[in-house]
């Protein structure tokens, strides 16, 4: 009798934890406490059992009973109160049940047009190098011929830190810093990317945005370098068709210096809207490099020269992928990564 007490009461205990239902649960008060149950039928046999064992396991199969009514009311509570479920309730799957679609993710536009051009540039030899965000004034403007009274200078512009420390303005600071390490070695032949900072807000300006500066600096370099090279890239990213064009203006760092017009991707030249019916669309800032920077580098200007150029990779994102204000870039709304289908 003892020994089918203590095979019940494991066999009582194993079955209650494996409950997870009311159902389930009920059958286990069934077979135990039941009229036939397994707890009820051993009670029933007391009367076999000798007069001096019988107090004691009568005793012992009451408790059994009492603790058993017990334990099954306690269950009961918590599985109607759904706050204990065993771990297979909690993991069982519906597979009846359709799947959820997965949402695929896309490259950010900005993302995208920046890598095609790096690739652009490092396929015509050039080297991808990086500076810091938060620029010595020496680098953002003195180094690169700006002189202490050019707008560029303007606390309106330009978020300074302190009087000599600000966020950069352009990632032409990187050419400084890679002609200071590499001088007088040459060629210098490297395109820097990265994040600018400015005080601008508005339809096709942002405080933070990006840019891609290039530089080559060499014995024997030209303009006609300088438009052969952006006339490739303007082809590689634009079409095999496009054309470009030369227009003369102004940079402290650079002289000569050109704005860079492509012919406009919307009517090809026809003239539209988009392009004010002149046929061209201006994409970037170009020009030999100034002989004070060179000197300033490390570079004699008697024995070689060089080219620059910088462009904003939101102006080429916008132009690519038809975008009219530069803030849809920012605000987060996948939409826009759906409807332009960036991969």
């Amino acid at each position: 009798m003892k020994e089918s007490i203590e095979t019940i009461k494991k066999k009582f205990n194993s079955e209650l934890a494996a409950a997870y239902d009311l159902e389930t649960l009920e059958k286990v008060r069934v077979r135990f406490l039941g009229k036939k149950g397994e707890i009820t039928s051993l009670m029933k046999s007391l009367g076999q059992v000798t007069a001096e064992e019988k107090p004691l396991l009568g005793k012992e199969l009451n408790q059994f009973k009492k603790s058993a009514e017990k334990m099954l009311e306690e269950r009961k509570t918590e599985l109607k109160s759904n706050t204990s479920l065993s771990l297979w309730e909690k993991e069982r799957l519906d597979v009846t049940l359709p799947g959820k679609p997965f949402k695929i993710g896309r490259k950010h536009p900005l993302i995208s047009v920046l890598k095609e051009m790096e690739e652009i540039f490092t396929c015509m030899g050039f080297q991808v190098v990086e500076g810091p965000d938060v620029e010595m004034d020496y680098y953002n403007f003195e180094a690169l011929n700006i002189p202490q009274d050019h707008p560029a200078r303007d606390m309106q512009d330009s978020f300074y830190i302190t009087p000599d420390v600000l966020l950069r303005t352009h990632t032409s600071p990187v050419q400084i810093r890679t002609m200071e390490a590499q001088a007088p070695t040459l060629p210098v032949r490297v395109i820097a990317p990265g994040k600018v900072y400015r005080r601008d807000d508005d339809l096709t300006h942002s405080p933070m945005f990006h840019q891609v500066e290039g530089l080559v600096v060499d014995k024997g370099i030209s303009m006609g370098d300088l438009k052969g090279t952006l006339l490739l890239f303007a082809r590689e990213m634009f079409g095999s068709d496009r054309e470009i064009r030369l227009r003369p203006s102004y940079f402290p760092f650079t002289e000569p210096s050109a704005e860079v017009d492509i012919l406009c991707i919307i009517c090809d030249g026809r003239g539209c809207r988009t392009c004010g019916d002149s046929g061209w669309m201006e994409i970037l800032g170009s020009g030999m490099v100034h002989p004070k920077v060179l000197r300033i580098s490390g570079y004699d200007p008697e024995n070689v020269t060089g080219y620059a150029f910088g462009m904003g990779v939101e102006r080429i994102a916008m132009l690519k992928y038809g975008i009219d204000d530069i803030r849809t870039f920012y605000n987060n709304d996948l939409r826009m990564l759906k409807q332009h289908q960036i991969s």
